[in-house]
């Protein structure tokens, strides 16, 4: 007897320094401030001349345009822009380098307006910076960045739907003075333009009352059909042949599956295949192309990760030594002299959020500029695996996995992190979600689930009216396959997500209760009839082909299978703990429908909790937002999947938390919907 008490307690006393073991390799909770504060510098661009390096960087504490001389040090740069409150998510330089232009909405409400500055202008006193003009100025109003030709450095080709929300007209603007001039008032539905390298409209796109994709080419005598693909098929130019005479097309039409290259002729809309890919997986991602000459120097594959092939062999070589200086990375091309001489080189990989180079082609130099979050520790961080599972139907679907550092496979709270869209996909990249869950000790789930692009026509119709449905069980599945082989613990897998995402949350715990332990839904839909009622007027050229892809709310079929497939719908089965986030000015998922559900769970009793950020739209903008949001995360999945998070909290993240708290019960709801079957997952 004292034998076995003494194997037992040397058992127990082992058991538990192998748990001290691993808990000790795990790294240290990383501030959360790391992940979602303000970038401190990112978005390199030379200028054409090559005399400028651009980038982004706070300006009294909000994210703005600096500029500095390529040959300067970067504390001799200075600010170009002043936007006091809501960050720059982006900008581009004029041809002739003379201007630096971007565009702002307000307050997330996505009707932007085009701003120019002069990059060589002296600083206002007030302000700090050079004068911004304003080159669009209007409320209410969406501004397109149609095209910006080469051959006409003054001019940006723009789209604006002031006359009628639901189309653009087009206009040429001239950068210097912002006048514009109308070029075509746009009474027949078009929805893309596409310019010549001569600056020239030569071809356009719309959508006909079946959905149809139209591809038209523009003659003196008005437009033409040279090429159509149906509502389930994809077709789009994207760009021209080197003598200009032909347009290349991507298209996976009738009997293809995957989209590939092909050229279009203009005037008798010929076609001649170029490529697809030669492995024969996936989609074409992208094409890239010589600004001085227009050749081809590659095409681009999107698989678990990246494959490139090369059709100018001098370049490929260039890249290759690229790849030998970067090795292990990714490789993402940037902004480029005109002379394609000197490159901005962004270098990434799963545990790397960016390395910024200066390439000097002539003088086979890579000179590292900067690190994006260069305090973020990278040893710390967690590895992103391709992870690939079948689904209820058998249906394979490829996911990447990050498990987290240091823990020990098995029986590891998990988080399924479905991605937005839901016509997008997740990719190999560092991914701030994942490795910021990761860090607190969670098993990351990211599924490409059926309606995900990049798969081919087949993957992506699947998706097809299975909103809720099938599409629901490639998440449930993948649960089921981690717990299944053990790296899950069946009582702590919990669901996040935002957009369609955050749809997928809602209708994780509503349909499949029995899964989840804990939810967080980011700008989610949660009733789809008030969801499609209410979309923006400018995304009229794709309401049929989400009509197809979802279901006809103007059909008594369509109808009852989006009340079916309404997370709303089943609310009242909704008894996993719950947080719902919400921006107030969201054009795409209005705040209704974070509202009906909130006030639906906070009716039948269960747990609810609510975060509306008021000055945020379709996510979140400003660090702060996301700063207060993701403290609320880790706290929230801590207390009911187990995980670790950071206890103190900054007082300024404190108080904005208590800004985008709202008490369920002051929610009105606004309940539309009707009880309905749904087919669920089992």
């Amino acid at each position: 007897m004292k034998r076995f008490v003494f194997s037992a307690l040397a058992l127990i006393l082992v058991s538990m320094t192998l748990a001290s073991t691993a808990q000790a390799q795990q790294p240290p909770i990383i501030d959360r401030q790391l992940f979602f504060g303000e970038i401190q510098i990112a978005g390199a661009q030379i200028s054409p001349d090559g005399q400028w390096i651009s980038f982004l960087k706070p300006y009294k504490g909000v994210r703005n345009i600096w500029v500095k001389k390529a040959s300067e040090p970067f504390d001799k740069a200075r600010p170009l822009s002043a936007e006091a409150t809501r960050p720059v998510g982006g900008y581009f330089w004029s041809r002739d380098s003379k201007y630096v232009l971007y565009a702002q909405d307000n307050a997330g409400d996505e009707n932007f307006n085009v701003y120019a500055i002069d990059p060589t202008a002296a600083a206002d006193e007030k302000t700090g910076v050079p004068v911004t003009r304003a080159l669009t100025n209007l409320k209410g109003v969406r501004t397109q960045l149609v095209a910006a030709p080469k051959t006409k450095p003054d001019i940006l080709y723009i789209g604006l739907n002031d006359r009628d929300p639901r189309w653009h007209d087009l206009y040429e603007l001239h950068i210097s003075t912002g006048e514009k001039t109308l070029v075509h008032k746009n009474t027949e539905q078009i929805a893309g333009w596409d310019f010549d390298h001569d600056g020239n409209l030569r071809m356009a796109a719309r959508t006909n009352k079946a959905g149809d994709t139209e591809i038209l080419s523009v003659t003196p005598e008005g437009f033409k059909q040279v090429y159509s693909c149906s509502v389930l098929e994809q077709c789009h130019v994207t760009g021209f042949t080197p003598d200009n005479k032909l347009a290349y097309l991507v298209t996976n039409k009738g009997e293809l599956n995957l989209t590939e290259l092909e050229t279009i002729d203009p005037a008798t809309g010929a076609t001649a295949k170029v490529e697809s890919d030669p492995e024969g997986r996936v989609d074409l991602d992208g094409v890239t192309t010589s600004e001085v000459d227009y050749r081809i120097l590659f095409t681009q594959y999107e698989d678990a990760r990246y494959r490139q092939y090369f059709r100018d062999k001098e370049f490929e070589k260039e890249y290759h030594w690229l790849q030998g200086k970067l090795p292990g990375k990714e490789i993402g091309l940037g902004a480029r002299s005109k002379d394609e001489s000197v490159w901005i080189v962004n270098a990434y990989s799963d545990t790397e959020p960016g390395e910024t180079y200066v390439w000097d082609r002539k003088a086979k130099t890579l000179a590292l500029q900067y690190r994006i979050r260069e305090e973020l520790p990278r040893a710390s961080l967690s590895e992103r695996k391709p992870y690939s599972y079948k689904s209820s139907d058998g249906l394979e679907i490829p996911a990447y996995l990050t498990l987290p550092k240091g823990l020990p496979t098995k029986n590891l709270p998990l988080i399924v992190l479905p991605h937005g869209g839901p016509w997008g996909r997740d990719s190999y990249r560092y991914d701030t979600f994942a490795q910021f869950l990761s860090n607190r000790g969670y098993a990351v789930l990211q599924p490409n689930f059926r309606a995900s692009t990049g798969y081919g026509k087949k993957f992506l119709n699947a998706g097809n009216g299975e909103w809720g449905r099938k599409m629901q069980d490639d998440l449930t599945w993948g649960a089921k396959a981690l717990i299944a082989d053990g790296t899950a613990d069946p009582k702590r897998v919990g669901i996040a997500g935002g957009s369609y995402g955050g749809y997928a949350t809602l209708a994780g715990v509503a349909f499949t209760p029995d899964v989840y332990a804990a939810a967080f839904a980011i700008v989610a839909p949660s009733n789809l009839i008030t969801l499609l009622d209410a979309i923006p007027p400018y995304w009229e050229a794709g309401r049929k082909q989400m009509y197809t892809r979802m279901a006809d709310p103007t059909t008594p079929e369509g109808k009852a299978l989006l009340v079916a497939e309404s997370p709303l719908t089943k609310a009242k089965s909704i008894v996993t703990p719950l947080v719902v986030v919400q921006g107030k000015n969201d054009p795409r998922v209005n705040i209704r429908e974070s509202n009906q559900i909130v006030a639906a769970v906070r009716d039948n009793g269960k747990p609810v909790e609510y975060l509306v950020a008021p000055d945020e739209g379709h996510g979140f903008a400003r660090p702060i937002n996301n700063l207060a949001m993701v403290t609320k995360m880790e706290e929230f999945f801590a207390q009911y999947l187990g995980g670790r998070y950071q206890k103190d909290v900054t007082p300024e993240i404190a108080e904005r938390l208590k800004v985008l708290m709202v008490d369920p019960k002051t929610v009105n709801g606004e309940v539309t919907l009707k009880s309905a079957p749904v087919e669920a997952s089992k």
